[in-house]
């Protein structure tokens, strides 16, 4: 993935500083081979491994700057190391008005040895991330955890919280991560370490103009010309591909590729031998259309066994989001056909308002403007009392829309968590239990939830998926496949003026009624194919559980997992046994989640023998 490592406030000197910066950036590298520039004072250090179009680096009388990534810069039309040495002298003149003048996808380091002092930060939707941890008075910072825990300060310990968060997203969301001590940056978000202490900030948060203003056609004209801007900007230098799923955000990626590049895209898709599964001919629609240069893989189980363990080892936290198994095969055929930078479409459904759960939520919120009499005194109880009312359609129905509406936002988007209706007393085993807050994975929704409180409820959904969606799930799914294939990635819907743009449509141009996204597909009719525009979501989702009832390669190497699993002190074997031995053969598609994301916790402890699972 390349990225960024170091420390403040530790040290013996320059030169054991350079041999200990090598031992911590060598996971930056290790897939994709990009090169590496280490920078050593005598109480900090920093390491850079990015393709020079990425790297900025700047270090004199005591103080270094680090930049990776895509940078803009207000006010310069600086590059490369240049850009470094601006933003030193801008840190020299006002450390508290550097953040303000970044932009594009990047993190960055600031280290002070004159003042003692240090800046971290990252770009606002988190695509470049940032850990990091204090220990003592040093601070030590990552591109990634397996970086991190190499430091002698911050050696890395299992935080059951930690696990806990995994099995219940599948991920884990920030500012946590596995480790104890250790954090992750949010997206948007500064650190300031000052002579041993830390403190952190945002610089930029998203806020919501949602007043009408200009005209269906002079947004649409900005739409596609930021569209064009972002495509164009991110083409610079490099030989560029494009994911297609033929949904609408991978297919305007293509189209608008195309158009900017003046020659057919190189376009890339998955496809699976798996009955409702495979969305080929979509793919296939969107390049005719463009006329791309299309090509295709399908993905079989034998893939699917042999990527489990490279996924394990790529990714610094567990993970367990399927679909970056046919994003690393996608990302891989690219690189053999010498693209050095993905495009993925990523963003349009969490500024448009494109994900089904919007228009569902919002049926529910119907029912909180009832009167509050009207529903404690009639509605409820004529429901819930009906006599046999549980065998009565309508009345179940009705039962279940009250059960749901009457959950307050944001748990109610967890009604149908898979942890949730096992039962967490019955998937983890006790003592582990008792070292994890089982309110955190909540708690942690409503804080994200309750930055936006003026907003209305598609931008509050909207925000807080920016943040658990897509920086927590989503960006690190491509963003390690395409580093696992040794590609670099990119999110033309992401650029700031992008983002920017999409707060100021109202909540009705986001989602009108139930209509999803109605905006940006009203934009795009006549550029996409009608089919693309109204055909139902899907992505690149893998049948896991379909292959796992029928290919015994997959079969003994999840239940070799899974079995290595019961010994770690997490997960109750009675649960482990009734998973395989019973509910997947009851419904291999919806236990075969909960099997894979197991499976992909024990491969990621196998690919890092020294992490115990708890202490």
């Amino acid at each position: 993935m390349s990225g960024l490592c170091g420390w403040m406030g530790h040290g013996a000197g320059v030169g054991d500083n350079q041999a200990l910066l090598a031992t911590m950036a060598a996971p930056l590298g290790r897939f994709d081979a990009t090169p590496v520039r280490h920078v050593a004072g005598r109480r900090s250090a920093a390491a850079l491994a990015a393709q020079p179009a990425s790297s900025h680096v700047y270090q004199q009388d005591g103080l270094t700057v680090a930049l990776w990534g895509q940078v803009q810069l207000a006010g310069t039309r600086s590059a490369g190391d240049e850009l470094a040495a601006e933003l030193a002298a801008g840190w020299r003149q006002d450390p508290d008005a550097v953040c303000a003048r970044l932009g594009g996808a990047f993190s960055l380091c600031i280290l002070d040895e004159a003042r003692g002092e240090a800046l971290l930060a990252v770009d606002r939707t988190g695509t470049r991330p940032l850990v990091y941890q204090l220990a003592g008075e040093t601070l030590v910072f990552a591109s990634s955890s397996d970086a991190l825990v190499r430091h002698p300060a911050t050696p890395g310990q299992i935080d059951p919280q930690g696990l806990y968060n995994y099995v219940y997203f599948h991920m884990v969301p920030g500012p946590g991560t596995v480790y104890k001590g250790q954090q992750r940056l949010l997206p948007g978000e500064y650190l300031r370490y000052r002579q041993g202490a830390i403190e952190k900030r945002p610089y930029w948060q998203i806020r919501f103009d949602e007043r009408q203003g200009q005209s269906f056609e002079a947004l649409k004209e900005q739409f596609l010309q930021h569209l064009k801007d972002s495509v164009r900007q991110a083409s610079e230098g490099q030989k560029v591909g494009a994911f297609l799923s033929g949904g609408t955000d991978s297919s305007t990626i293509a189209g608008i590729l195309t158009q900017v590049g003046g020659k057919p895209a190189d376009t890339y898709s998955i496809g699976f031998e798996a009955e409702g599964y495979d969305e080929m001919e979509y793919a296939r629609l969107a390049s005719r259309h463009f006329g791309t240069n299309h090509h295709e893989y399908y993905v079989t189980p034998d893939d699917v066994v042999a990527a489990i363990p490279k996924m394990g080892a790529v990714f610094d936290q567990p993970f367990g989001n399927a679909s970056a198994v046919p994003a690393f095969y996608c990302a891989q055929m690219a690189k053999r056909d010498g693209v050095t930078c993905m495009f993925g479409g990523d963003g349009g459904d969490e500024l448009f308002g494109g994900n089904e759960r919007y228009a569902k939520q919002t049926v529910f919120a119907l029912y909180d403007r009832l009167p509050g009499l009207l529903r404690k005194a009639l509605l409820e109880p004529a429901v819930f009392n009906f006599p046999g009312g549980g065998m009565i359609k309508p009345i179940r129905k009705a039962r279940s829309y009250i059960e749901q509406a009457s959950v307050p936002m944001p748990a109610r988007l967890e009604t149908y968590n898979l942890l949730g209706r096992y039962g967490a007393a019955q998937v983890f085993d006790a003592d582990f239990l008792a070292s994890a807050d089982l309110d955190g994975p909540l708690a942690s929704l409503r804080d994200a939830y309750g930055k936006q409180p003026s907003a209305s409820l598609i931008n509050q959904m909207l925000a807080l998926d920016l943040k658990v969606t897509l920086a927590d799930n989503d960006l690190p799914k491509v963003i390690k496949a395409c580093e696992l294939a040794g590609v670099d990635v990119a999110f033309p819907f992401l650029s700031d003026a992008m983002v920017e743009f999409s707060t100021h449509l109202t909540a009705k141009q986001k989602l009108n009624g139930t209509k999803l996204r109605w905006f940006f597909k009203e934009a795009l009719r006549g550029f996409l194919p009608d089919e693309i525009i109204t055909k139902q979501k899907h992505g690149f989702g893998l049948p896991f559980g379909v292959w796992l009832e029928k290919h015994q390669p997959l079969q003994e190497l999840a239940y070799d997992s899974l079995s290595s699993l019961r010994g770690r002190g997490i997960v109750r074997a009675e649960f482990i046994d009734d998973l395989l031995g019973k509910h997947l053969k009851e419904h291999p598609g919806y236990h075969g989640t909960m099997v894979w994301v197991l499976m992909m916790l024990e491969q990621w402890f196998r690919q890092r023998p020294a992490a115990a699972p708890h202490a």
